[in-house]
Parts: C-alpha cells; sequence; structure tokens
C-alpha cells in the first residue's frame, strides 16, 4: 500500500473570484502560487488558508482570552482539513512610527537596553532608563528626539513684505490670527512699511523681543476696550508656543506646518541619539548604548560574542539568532538604529522575513506574499536558500510568486486563471516543474526578456552634482532627458536615495509614484479612488435634478438598513464574527430611492457593473473616457467601476496608482518598481505604457530590479557595489548592449537569464 500523502485539503472554496475550487496542498513542500494578478492566488491562500488557520488557532484558547484578540470570520468554503499554525509574511509595509527603528522591530533593542542595565559600566539603574522615550532616559535638551528644532527667521518672515501683507509666513502669527492682528494693532510696529525698510531697533524689537531686563507691552482690543499684553517677540513666542510643547496636540496647526518655518539640527548635547549624557557615560567593552546601535550588524555580533559575564552572555545569546537572521539575508550593512521608514523595498521586506524566522518551531505552514519583491536577481538566491532552509525544517511553505527563479524550485506549483478578476478564480494547473512547461499558457518558463538594440539617443539630460543623501559618495550623474531610463543595483545601493531625495530636490515637479500604499477600503471604489465618480454622479444629478450626493453611498443615497456597508454584522457575542448580505440593499448599498432612477437606461448599480472595457464605451463624456483609458493602458480593463480598492490584489493596486497619476499630464515620471506584483505577462503590458509616454515627450524614470524592464530601456544607471555604507557609487551608465559587456551584478544576471 502506497504510502498516503499528509496534505491540506481544500474543498468548495468561494471567496472573492474563486469558482468552487478544490485543492489539496502537499506539506513540508514549497508550494509556489503563480498566474495573472488578480487571478485569485491571494483568494486561496490569503482570505482562505491563513484566515481558517488563524481562526481555528484562536479556538484553542478559553472565551475570555478570545475576546481580547482579532477574531476571524470563516471563510465561504465546504471543506478546510489537515491545517498547521501559519506564519504570515505579507507585502505591507513595514509598520511603525518615526522612532520605529531595525531594533525594535526586530524586539532586539529591548535586550540589548537589558544588556546595558545588568553588566554596563558605571552601573544605571533599570533597562527603561536607557530608553529615549523614558523620563531619566531622553536627552533635556531634544527631548528624546535627537534632532534640536529653532525657528528659521527666514523661512519665518518675508522680509519684502510688511506686516498687513502677510510678511510671517506662519499662519498663527499673520494677520489671519489674533497675535498677528495685535502686532498690526498694538502700536509698536508699522503694519505697511517692508520688514526690510524697518530700523534695527524696530526689527530686533520685532524678531527677538526687547532686550535683556527690559518689558515691552502693547494694547490689545478687545470689545471690552484694549488691554496692555507683554510683547516677546517673534521668535521667543514661536519657540514658547510651538517648540516647546507637543505638537501633535495643537488643533488648529500641524507638525508639518511647524517644521516648514524650522531649521532642524542634529542635537549637540546627545549628538543625535536622544539620550541623556549620564546614560552615555555607560558602557560595554568601550561602547555606549548609542553606539552599540551605531555598529553594523556584522559589528554587532562581533561584540556580543565577546561579553563573558554569564549574566550577559545569556541576555546576548537572546539577541544573536535575530541578528544573525538579519546578516544571512544580506542585510548586515544595516544598524538598529536604522530607522524603519528609510529602508528600501527590498529591505523591509527582508527585516520582515526576518522577523519571522527566528523560531525553531517546525511543522508551522509560512505563507509569503511575492517575497521576491524589492529584491535584485543576486538577493533572490539568499531567498530561495532561506525557503529550502524552512522546508528541510519540516515546515510547509505556500509562496505566492511571479519571479521564475522562485517558480523553478517548487516542489509543486499551482497556476490560478485562466483570466484576472471575474475570468479567473480557477486552478488551470497543479503539480511538477516539468508538467507546467508543457500546459500552461499563462506562466511561460522559457521566457526570455529582449535587449533593446536601437535606444533612443538622448539630446539632452537632468543633472545632479555632488549628492550625499544618505549612503551617496558625492555622486554626480547626468540622466538623459525623453528617454525610458532605468535605475539598479542591489537593496540599499542608493537608487532611492538617488532618485527620490536629490533627484526631487532638484526637479520637483517631477511626478513621482513610490511604494506606499493608497489607503484600500470596503468603502473606497476604483471610480471614487480614479475620480470617475464625481463625473458620473454629476450626470445623474443634471439628468434627474437630484442632489449629487443621492447617488453615493457615503451621503444620502447610502441603504437605510446597513448604512451604505451593503451588509450587516448582527453581534454574536464571543462566536466567530459573521457577515450577512443586507436583505433591505440585497447588497448594493443603495437606497430604493437612490436606485430609482437612471441614466440612459441604467440606474448607478448597473452602471457601477460595468467593466472598465463597457464603461469605455458607455460614456460619452471626454473627461471619463481619459480617465477610463489610463486603467485600460495599464492592463486592468477586466475590473469593474465598482469594484472596492480592498479587494484588489497587490499587483491591481499598483497599476491602479500608476493610471492614477497617468491622468495627469507631466514631464518626468518616477517610477519605484513598477513591475512588483505583476505577471510576466502583464509586464508588456505596462512596458507599452512606458514607451508610449515616452514617445509623446515625456521622460520616464523606473527603480526596477526586473530585468525584463532593465533590458528594454534606452539607459540603464547602476548603484552599488553593495548596501549601506558599501554602496552610494555609480557603477555603471550605459544603454543595454553596453551592459550585457559590462562587469557588475545586474550585468552578470542579465548575461546569465539572456544565455539560458
Amino acid at each position: 500500500m502506497s504510502e498516503a500523502r499528509d496534505e491540506i485539503i481544500l474543498r468548495g472554496l468561494q471567496e472573492n473570484n474563486l469558482k468552487n475550487v478544490d485543492l489539496n496542498i502537499p506539506k513540508e513542500k514549497i508550494n509556489v502560487f503563480t498566474g495573472l494578478s488578480g487571478s485569485g492566488k491571494s483568494s486561496v491562500v490569503f482570505d482562505t488558508l491563513a484566515t481558517e488557520s488563524r481562526r481555528q488557532m484562536t479556538m484553542n484558547y478559553p472565551l475570555y482570552v478570545r475576546n481580547q484578540m482579532p477574531r476571524y470570520e470563516r471563510p465561504h468554503a465546504d471543506l478546510m482539513q489537515h491545517l498547521s499554525p501559519v506564519v504570515v509574511v505579507e507585502q505591507k509595509p513595514v509598520g511603525g512610527n518615526s522612532r520605529s527603528t531595525v531594533g525594535t522591530y526586530m524586539d532586539i533593542h529591548p535586550l540589548i537596553r537589558l544588556l546595558f542595565s545588568r553588566i554596563g559600566s558605571p552601573p544605571i539603574g533599570s533597562a527603561t532608563d536607557f530608553s529615549s522615550q523614558s523620563s531619566f532616559g531622553k536627552c533635556p535638551e531634544c527631548n528624546g528626539y535627537g534632532e534640536v528644532i529653532a525657528p528659521d527667521v527666514d523661512k519665518l518672515i518675508d522680509a519684502n513684505k510688511s506686516l498687513r501683507e502677510y510678511a510671517v509666513q506662519f499662519k498663527p502669527l499673520s494677520p489671519s490670527g489674533w497675535q498677528g492682528n495685535w502686532m498690526m494693532t498694538g502700536g509698536l510696529f508699522d503694519p505697511d512699511k517692508p520688514i526690510k525698510d524697518y530700523a534695527k531697533g524696530e526689527y530686533d524689537l520685532l524678531v527677538y523681543g526687547p532686550p535683556e531686563g527690559e518689558r515691552v507691552f502693547a494694547p490689545f482690543h478687545t470689545k471690552d476696550g484694549p488691554h496692555d499684553h507683554e510683547w516677546d517677540g517673534l521668535l521667543p513666542r514661536f519657540t514658547r508656543l510651538y517648540i516647546n510643547r507637543d505638537v501633535t496636540k495643537l488643533k488648529q496647526i500641524s507638525q508639518e506646518d511647524v517644521l516648514a518655518v524650522s531649521t532642524h539640527t542634529l542635537c549637540p548635547t546627545c549628538e543625535g541619539s536622544g539620550l541623556n549624557p549620564k546614560v552615555l557615560e555607560c558602557k560595554i567593552n568601550g561602547y555606549n548604548i548609542a553606539e552599540y546601535d551605531q555598529l553594523e550588524l556584522t559589528e554587532l555580533l562581533s561584540e556580543l560574542s565577546k561579553i563573558k559575564d554569564p549574566v550577559g552572555k545569556s541576555i546576548a545569546q537572546q539577541a544573536v539568532p535575530n541578528v544573525e537572521q538579519l546578516v544571512a539575508l544580506g542585510l548586515g550593512y544595516l544598524s538598529l538604529s536604522r530607522k524603519t521608514g528609510s529602508l528600501s523595498g527590498g529591505e523591509a521586506q527582508r527585516v520582515k522575513i526576518a522577523r519571522h524566522l527566528g523560531s525553531s518551531l517546525n511543522n508551522i505552514t509560512y505563507i509569503f506574499d511575492e517575497p521576491s519583491a524589492g529584491l535584485h536577481p543576486e538577493e533572490i538566491n539568499m531567498l530561495i536558500h532561506m525557503l529550502e532552509s524552512l522546508r528541510d525544517h519540516h515546515n510547509t511553505v505556500v509562496v505566492i510568486e511571479h519571479n521564475l527563479s522562485v517558480i523553478k524550485i517548487a516542489d509543486e506549483i499551482i497556476e490560478m486563471g485562466p483570466g484576472a478578476g471575474v475570468h479567473g478564480g480557477q486552478v488551470v494547473y497543479q503539480g511538477k516543474l516539468e508538467g507546467l512547461k508543457n500546459s500552461s499558457s499563462i506562466t511561460s518558463l522559457d521566457h526570455k526578456f529582449t535587449v533593446n538594440r536601437n535606444p533612443r539617443m538622448p539630446e539632452s539630460y537632468y543633472t545632479i552634482e555632488n549628492a550625499s543623501n544618505n549612503n551617496l559618495k558625492d555622486v554626480s550623474v547626468e540622466i538623459p532627458e525623453n528617454v525610458l531610463v532605468s535605475i539598479c543595483g542591489v537593496s540599499g545601493s542608493g537608487k532611492s536615495s538617488l532618485m527620490f531625495e536629490a533627484f526631487l530636490e532638484q526637479y520637483p515637479e517631477t511626478i513621482a509614484v513610490g511604494q506606499g500604499s493608497i489607503g484600500t477600503s470596503s468603502r473606497s471604489t476604483l471610480a471614487t479612488y480614479m475620480g470617475i465618480m464625481d463625473d458620473i454622479r454629476k450626470i445623474f444629478s443634471k439628468v434627474t435634478g437630484q442632489p449629487a450626493g443621492l447617488f453615493s453611498f457615503n451621503s444620502l443615497g447610502a441603504c437605510p438598513v446597513c448604512d451604505g456597508k451593503g451588509v450587516t454584522t448582527p453581534d454574536v457575542a464571543f462566536a466567530d464574527p459573521v457577515t450577512v448580505t443586507c436583505e433591505s440593499c440585497g447588497g448594493t448599498r443603495y437606497s430604493e430611492e437612490a436606485l430609482s432612477y437612471c441614466y440612459e437606461g441604467k440606474n448607478i448599480i448597473e452602471i457601477l457593473e460595468l467593466t472598465i472595457d463597457e464603461a469605455n464605451h458607455y460614456f460619452e463624456m471626454p473627461k471619463i473616457r481619459k480617465k477610463v483609458d489610463t486603467l485600460k493602458d495599464v492592463g486592468l480593463e477586466y475590473l469593474t467601476l465598482g469594484q472596492t480598492t480592498s479587494s484588489l490584489s497587490g499587483g491591481e493596486v499598483q497599476r491602479l496608482k500608476l493610471a492614477s497619476h497617468l491622468k495627469n499630464e507631466g514631464q518626468i515620471y518616477l517610477l519605484d518598481e513598477p513591475s512588483l506584483g505583476l505577471h510576466t505577462k502583464d509586464n508588456d503590458k505596462l512596458l507599452n505604457v512606458f514607451q508610449n509616454l515616452v514617445d509623446k515627450g515625456n521622460s520616464v524614470i523606473i527603480i526596477e530590479h526586473n530585468l525584463d524592464f532593465v533590458a528594454a530601456s534606452d539607459w540603464i544607471i547602476e548603484m552599488g557595489p553593495e548596501g549601506g555604507k558599501k554602496g552610494g557609487h555609480v557603477l555603471f551608465e550605459g544603454t543595454p548592449e553596453d551592459m550585457m559587456r559590462a562587469d557588475t551584478l545586474t550585468a552578470k544576471w542579465m548575461k546569465n537569464a539572456y544565455s539560458e
């Protein structure tokens, strides 16, 4: 009798666009889900497998504990068996606030603080005293932020204007506020004389206040008559009211407004660490905690290994596995103090992976959403070794992936399709790699990129001179105008620093499309995100004479029972939550009155059910057609106008964001990894969009690892040679043909892929 395979059994899956899918996923194997963006991969892996595993895990806890935990609704499926606990690594950005660092995110920093509190010399109290957020640990000068913020006179005051002409550039101190009005009516200053014409004494009184030891009063006019009020000077007043307090608590003004008229300098007291100088006196082997935080991770491992004190050694050994995991994933050049918000896409992806891999448990299901995203081909090798290591330690690995290198190492390939959206939701192939070669019409394993042999020749250039942002080493470079340019290089090599900092500082008019999320929600639809919905509501309003708000489910047109949600969530106390389609509106979200009005034979719901393709033929308004065309250009013609942004796949979100920017006419487009989440077949559509933009006279610059895009460019710039301190240099500038003869990491992988 043959040995039974241990498998996860899924039957009758119906989440989102899944069409009653049946699947057996083998355990202790690498299972790769592939297929077009929007074909149903995430619906199987995240919305069904991961959700049900998490739901069943929480059922092991007592009810009072479950009440405090995240609650999961049972996915739409007939049968889900043999699941194991899951670790999910999604594509969402690394979380955390402005103070979040690699050390805090990886839970290494608390151990370092504990280490210093136990064996640091001279000794200081508890571990919390080593935090810049504790009352003792924070620097008294900068309040723990590491920066000193001071008002900048040149930003605060336009000397060419008078007080009445809003010479004070900060709203609360301008004539629109009571303080600015008082300056004009108090009699101390001439409100109509340009500031540059003030005598020295008058200027000093306005800006700095009266000389030391003196006090000056001016009448402040109220409805009860004038009241004397002390004048202290613009800079002292700004500092007292807007810097020496928690700006986030202010209602009328934001932190950004304050920072816009201020300078930021490294705090001289704590040298940017945010720590009390007394804390910095405490050291281990000659390093204080701020210096520990600045060490590259490879250096940190060396320091931790030198600790011989028994207590210190046991604490250090708890920190070592997480640090080693980061180093193994090629991030040895990072430091614990590196802000998570400053990580590149590839770095953030690997930090997130490392956080979940410190465990030695096995028989776990690890789920990865495009782990190759943001990684250079050189780094994908490390990723592959990590996936194989997880499998070899008796874990099940489930990966959603478009990268052919990762697909080729799969033990089992599951391809979803055949199309995307309503045309997807079926398993079109399951089995070994060899079978995919013969059966798949979607995923070609022999895909070869095309090297651009006839690049456009540039006539003019954008110049960056002596850039030293982050790790850039005094970089000067010329970027050709009106061609397609690819910026490549390993993670952390300086691509984003060069383009999203140095370049944007020089050319602020650039239309820049970063990797940030689009704020997806169940109340935001494709039509609202693209600004089409406003036009549709105006058309309905004009034709029917009703207010435009009647045709919005977030406004007057909302179903009164479900408030425009389309579903109701009855209170089921401690049981699993349940979502029920609203009986009143049948899930349409609209009131009966809103649905009683039509335009060209369709009510608002029937219009929202139109696909992008159908909408293109239905509407005649050029403004709507133009926006619909941009969605078509990026390959989203199969989606409906009313599809919620929260139901889109990663690749669809990426293209939707791109489409929203394409509707703006611009000269320079800068895109950060536009190929993220895209199947090889979708790449051609996107490349066509870029080539058309260039043909219309625009400049398109992309930061990209995908060799299809790099090879199709007119000009390539490679940064490197490595990440972090060892990066920041321009290694290569030239055409794709030049790169095929070059000796760089990207050139190596281009040659390998081309000759396979």
